[in-house]
C-alpha cells in the first residue's frame, strides 16, 4: 500500500469531469461481462466509468500513464493499461470486504483510489479498510487528494458505510493478457 497526495491540478480536472459525468452514475454491480449483478448486501455504491479519450481528463490519464510507467520501472510489474470510474457513496452506502481481482483472471494487478471529498471529518465514515496478510488492518480516511495504491489480488479491503455523500476515483492497472500468445509448434 502506498498513500500519497494527488496534485491540485488533477483534482480540479476530476471535479470538472465529475460534474459532467453526474448523469452517467449507475448502481454498481459485482462480477463482469454477462455475469454482472446488483447485490446490495455486497455493495451499494454508484459508478460512472471514465473515458480515456475525454478531453476533460487528458491530465488525469497522463498522470496515471506516468504512474504506470514508474511502477513498471521500479517494481517490474508488467502493467499494460489502466481503467477507472468515479464512485459515489450516498449515506449508508458501503462495499463489503472483497478483492479487486476476478475469479477467472488475474488481469488486475494494482488498485488505485483517489478521494475527492472536501472537508471530510471522521464522523462521516466511508473509510477504506485494507487487510494485508500478517499485519493489522489499515484504515484510510477519505480526505480530498489522498491516493492509495495496493495489490489487487492480494489485499482484501472494504469501504465502511458512509454517513454523508463520498466521492472517489477507483481504478486498476492491468496486465496484458495477450503476451505470450499461442505456442509455435515448430519450435
Amino acid at each position: 500500500m502506498l498513500p500519497a497526495m494527488i496534485p491540485d491540478l488533477l483534482l480540479a480536472d476530476l471535479d470538472r469531469a465529475q460534474s459532467l459525468y453526474a448523469k452517467r452514475f449507475r448502481p454498481a454491480k459485482v462480477g463482469r461481462g454477462n455475469n454482472q449483478s446488483r447485490v446490495q448486501e455486497v455493495r451499494r455504491d454508484h459508478i460512472a466509468w471514465l473515458d480515456p479519450l475525454d478531453d476533460q481528463l487528458i491530465n488525469w490519464f497522463s498522470w496515471t500513464e506516468a504512474l504506470r510507467q514508474l511502477l513498471n520501472q521500479r517494481l517490474f510489474l508488467g502493467l499494460w493499461d489502466f481503467e477507472c470510474h468515479f464512485a459515489r457513496y450516498r449515506r449508508g452506502d458501503f462495499y463489503a470486504k472483497h478483492l479487486d481481482a476476478f475469479r477467472d483472471t488475474d488481469i488486475r494487478r494494482v488498485s488505485l483510489v483517489v478521494y475527492l471529498n472536501e472537508s471530510w471529518v471522521v464522523e462521516a465514515g466511508g473509510e477504506l479498510v485494507l487487510y494485508p496478510q500478517g499485519v493489522a488492518p489499515i484504515t484510510v480516511e477519505p480526505h480530498r487528494g489522498t491516493v492509495v495504491l495496493f495489490l489487487s489480488e492480494r489485499i482484501p479491503h472494504e469501504v465502511r458505510p458512509a454517513r454523508r455523500q463520498r466521492y472517489s476515483v477507483a481504478g486498476w492497472f492491468r496486465r496484458n493478457t495477450n503476451i505470450g500468445g499461442a505456442i509455435d509448434p515448430s519450435r
